[in-house]
């Protein structure tokens, strides 16, 4: 069986857009699980800084984030260093995913596994 890797890339900072993009993936994470698909959530890009938002108990798309939680596979370790979300990412116990050691960072999602694991889907 093939699984699916959702990556958010959209920006918390970004207003309606970015929480429709955010609400889309974790409903499609959802959606996918609840059909018992293999199925996984990546943040990166300025989507890391999701790890200190979405965890907030009053945040509209929390109770949907609670219910895939343990879909969410982790977050950019590079991506979090340059977008000031480490802080927020270790501090709610997301993993930090390097496994593309890409050359002045502390490494990214390797996307090439995701290909080769099935869909890469983005929002």
């Amino acid at each position: 069986m093939s699984k699916t890797t959702i990556i958010v890339l959209a920006d918390p900072k970004g207003g309606e857009e970015s929480l429709g993009r955010l609400f889309n993936a974790l409903a499609a994470v959802y959606d996918l699980k609840q059909k018992r698909l293999d199925v996984q959530v990546v943040f990166q890009g300025t989507g890391t800084r999701w790890a200190g938002v979405v965890t907030q108990p009053d945040h509209p798309a929390n109770a949907l984030y609670r219910a895939v939680e343990d879909k969410v596979a982790g977050v950019s370790s590079a991506c979090a260093d340059f977008f000031g979300a480490r802080a927020d990412t270790d501090g709610n116990g997301f993993s930090l995913l390097g496994e593309n050691a890409v050359p002045g960072t502390t490494g990214l999602p390797s996307v090439a596994t995701y290909v080769a694991e099935g869909a890469v889907i983005t929002f």
